[in-house]
């Protein structure tokens, strides 16, 4: 593409299924559908779980992060393209859950998951916030200095979606909201911007969702990091910087954004 096209900026999201993204939250939801109140059993501890953040395996997605940033630089380098005459933007990944104090639905019972489809004990939500979301991203920015590029920049999404996230207790589902649909008036807003996460009883067969799309930006999320990628891309002068909702609606068809 680039060869035949003239591209400023190259945008690349990479590193989480490294962690084995999809089997952490299976381990998570399965840990928290069977195990009782009284004696709950955390996929933070889990050993495949933790198999994922040994100081070993971090350095190792960590480099292969680097290699393939650099891999980048060889593809634009093969169509032509000097270093200096275009950019690197990588981007962090948001945090998708609230810690568990800021969860809507009670730990007891089943309504976290069945209702809300964020079936994760509080303390594994915490364990997900504190530790793994920033490991993660410390591979991912300690990769784009290991891959010496000169002309990369990191865009921080880690909080991008703070206030909109799964089952936080400042949004809601719409139905739970009043609203008639995902897109009424105000539904940025009141609703959340992350897919619940689905099982196989929640997906599949004659159902819309899959399995694979669990704890990712939903629509309105997706339009947020367009918003932020757009503000990074800065008219074709590309900076990094720390993208965080500004405020309530939208601006041109997406909710309202600001880098810093």
């Amino acid at each position: 593409f680039a060869a035949g096209n003239n591209v400023d900026m190259v945008v690349v999201s990479i590193g989480g299924n490294d962690f084995e993204f999809a089997s952490i939250v299976q381990s998570c939801v399965v840990d928290f559908l069977t195990s009782p109140t009284w004696a709950k059993d955390y996929c933070k501890d889990d050993g495949s779980v933790v198999a994922n953040f040994t100081a070993a395996n971090v350095a190792a997605v960590r480099a292969r992060i680097a290699g393939a940033l650099r891999n980048v630089q060889t593809a634009m380098r093969n169509a032509g393209y000097a270093d200096t005459s275009w950019s690197l933007l990588v981007q962090t990944y948001p945090s998708p859950l609230p810690r568990g104090d800021g969860i809507r639905y009670s730990q007891s019972g089943f309504s976290r998951q069945s209702t809300g489809g964020c079936g994760f004990w509080n303390a594994d939500a915490d364990w997900a916030n504190d530790y793994a979301l920033p490991t993660i991203n410390a591979a991912v920015t300690g990769a784009v200095a290991d891959s010496g590029l000169p002309n990369a920049s990191v865009l921080d999404l880690s909080a991008a979606f703070n206030g909109r996230r799964l089952c936080e207790s400042s949004v809601g589902l719409y139905e739970e909201r009043g609203l008639a649909g995902w897109t009424s008036p105000g539904a940025v807003d009141q609703t959340e911007w992350v897919n619940q996460i689905r099982t196989v009883s929640t997906c599949c067969a004659d159902s819309p969702y899959y399995v694979q799309e669990s704890l990712h930006p939903n629509y309105w999320a997706q339009l947020a990091t367009r918003s932020c990628v757009r503000q990074a891309y800065n008219g074709g002068a590309p900076r990094g910087g720390r993208c965080t909702i500004a405020g309530p609606g939208l601006v041109g068809g997406e909710p309202r954004m600001a880098l810093q």
